[in-house]
């Protein structure tokens, strides 16, 4: 990993369903968009911002950032990543991608991701955080909550919304205190060719099923190897995500 190069890249959309100009929304005196690169910047040098609203381009700019502009016809924020870097200078190693709605990532995070490629068979990178076990089944169950079950060197098994393992026998009320669950945090790195590689790639019969790209990738034989946070995700969906985020900057 020493000698690889990293780029990390924020895709970041104006156009959204929930959020309509979600990054250019203000967030403790910045835009969210802003305390993303910055964050990111605490970990890694090479930042780059990816766009198709030239409003988001200019601001980006203007508070001294990098950015790039993309098609607006893609179907992914991954898809965006690669065209970025492309644009950009296509010589990094391994590229990061960001959330343009993860204010609150932490630098230490990133390190996590950087160092799941010290293995030559990485893939890609995300990151898993253990399952609190004095929390509740229900809070497991929660189909939002995406769970992930992990091999013995911390390579990917398998994504999904449902609780896996299965504990056959055992009380569903006692999940989580019998066995260590993680919960997945969609964050991820590629190797450049990788990043090539997937966005040609049809949706497979697995992701259509759980509505999860990274089956996708698992089914076409990637390695997918995990950090370990303690921390949780707090992205920004909804302007009800921006009042919560604005408290927790207070607090």
């Amino acid at each position: 990993m020493a000698t690889s190069r990293f780029i990390a890249i924020i895709p970041a959309r104006f156009a959204s369903t929930r959020f309509p100009g979600k990054p250019l929304a203000m967030l403790g005196g910045k835009t969210v968009i802003q305390c993303v690169y910055e964050q990111v910047s605490k970990a890694i040098d090479n930042v780059l911002v990816a766009t198709d609203d030239e409003r988001i381009f200019n601001h980006v700019v203007g508070f001294g950032g990098k950015a790039v502009m993309t098609s607006s016809q893609h179907r992914s924020g991954t898809d965006r990543c690669w065209e970025a870097y492309q644009k950009n200078s296509g010589n990094e190693d391994i590229i990061i991608n960001v959330q343009g709605d993860e204010p609150f990532i932490l630098p230490e995070q990133i390190e996590a991701l950087k160092l799941c490629f010290n293995d030559e068979i990485t893939d890609i990178a995300t990151l898993v955080k253990p399952f609190d076990k004095a929390k509740t089944y229900e809070e497991l169950e929660n189909p939002n909550s995406v769970k992930v079950v992990l091999n013995g060197n911390m390579n990917a098994m398998y994504f999904s919304r449902s609780v896996i393992p299965h504990l056959r026998g055992i009380d569903k009320s006692l999940w989580p205190s019998k066995h260590q669950y993680y919960t997945h945090l969609g964050i991820y790195a590629y190797r450049a060719k990788v990043l090539n590689d997937i966005t040609s790639m049809e949706p497979s019969s697995l992701e259509l099923a759980e509505s999860l790209e990274q089956l996708r990738w698992l089914e076409n034989g990637m390695t997918i190897k995990a950090g370990i946070t303690q921390h949780s995700s707090i992205g920004i969906d909804t302007p009800q995500d921006l009042e919560r985020a604005e408290q927790f900057l207070n607090q």
